[in-house]
């Protein structure tokens, strides 16, 4: 053997221990390596308290994830004013009572979600490389299981917590009053921002826009109304990330730079709009907790949940 192949033996055994190793990695432990990520947000009138909103998304729950569940189980410690809870829950048909089961404690304050695809249809395996061509924001037009989503809504509204499929209320957050406005999963096409828009209400401190899959359809129309937060999931943060360079993908129309964290949304922002108004919207994607069990991994990525302190602008 010279001592070329020799050497270009032995940087390919290197590289391919590497990518064992980031395998591995990702799988082992990445995926449950949760955090609380902090952000603050000046949405709120001049000299407003502040007003903690935690944000929860994706835990693509599984029966017997006792570590996921005992970990937002313990989010309730940090005693948050609201709750939003932006879809995804369920990876499993028998995963509604151990979901249910994580919410519990954080159910001791007020709160409301809207559902995501699989809420409703359960994970099925495909070609993780079609989330890498111009396909991968199509939504599924396979056969899948359905889950008990009604079971889930029921178990939700049980506790208190508000359904913001295709829906529109008023809450108390914090002492402020604050107006909600949400639709079902844009993924699926099960969006009716229609039948719940409308210009912002002029007697509260914040319009707040809920949706699991942040389409710029409903980001432009929410904003567009003057809401002044949009709370969404989805994404994964791209899930698989390349460390100096970000999410490849984020499973939608949304634009990579805005995979997970803190952004500012106007109406067209995705396209040739013009520069960031003053009172453009601001954004928060959601990283989430979870994964499908058919692809159980995570890169430069970890799983999330969100505390987001509300203050004046």
């Amino acid at each position: 053997m010279t001592s070329t192949t020799g050497t270009a033996l032995t940087t390919l055994a290197g590289v391919a221990a590497t990518g064992v190793a980031c395998v591995a990695y990702a799988a082992l432990v990445e995926r449950n390596w949760f955090t609380l990520r902090e952000a603050t947000v000046p949405v709120l009138p001049p000299g407003s308290d502040p007003v903690k909103v935690l944000q929860v998304s994706d835990l693509h729950l599984t029966p017997g994830q006792r570590r996921k569940i005992d970990w937002v189980r313990d989010l309730a410690s940090l005693a948050p004013d609201f709750v939003v809870n932006s879809g995804d829950n369920l990876a499993h048909v028998e995963a509604v009572p151990p979901l249910l089961r994580a919410m519990e404690p954080l159910m001791d304050y007020p709160g409301a979600f809207v559902l995501g695809s699989n809420d409703r249809y359960a994970p099925v395996r495909k070609n993780p490389a079609l989330y890498l061509t111009r396909h991968h924001a199509r939504p599924p037009r396979i056969v899948r299981e359905d889950l008990p989503v009604d079971e889930l809504v029921t178990g939700l509204v049980a506790g208190g917590w508000s359904d913001l499929d295709n829906a529109r209320t008023t809450v108390d957050m914090g002492g402020h009053r604050v107006e909600l406005v949400g639709v079902d999963d844009p993924h699926i096409d099960r969006d009716r921002y229609a039948g719940v828009s409308g210009p912002a209400a002029p007697d509260v401190a914040l319009t707040l826009g809920l949706v699991h899959a942040p389409y710029q359809r409903v980001l432009d129309a929410m904003a567009a109304d003057g809401a002044g937060l949009i709370l969404a999931g989805h994404t994964h943060g791209g899930q698989l990330a390349v460390p100096l360079y970000g999410a490849l993908v984020t499973n939608c129309d949304l634009d990579r730079g805005r995979a997970k964290g803190l952004s500012r949304w106007w109406p067209g922002a995705g396209g040739t709009a013009p520069a960031q108004p003053d009172d453009a919207a601001y954004l928060h994607v959601s990283a989430g907790l979870g994964t499908s069990p058919y692809a159980p991994v995570r890169f430069a990525c970890r799983p999330e949940a969100t505390l987001l302190t509300l203050v004046g602008r």
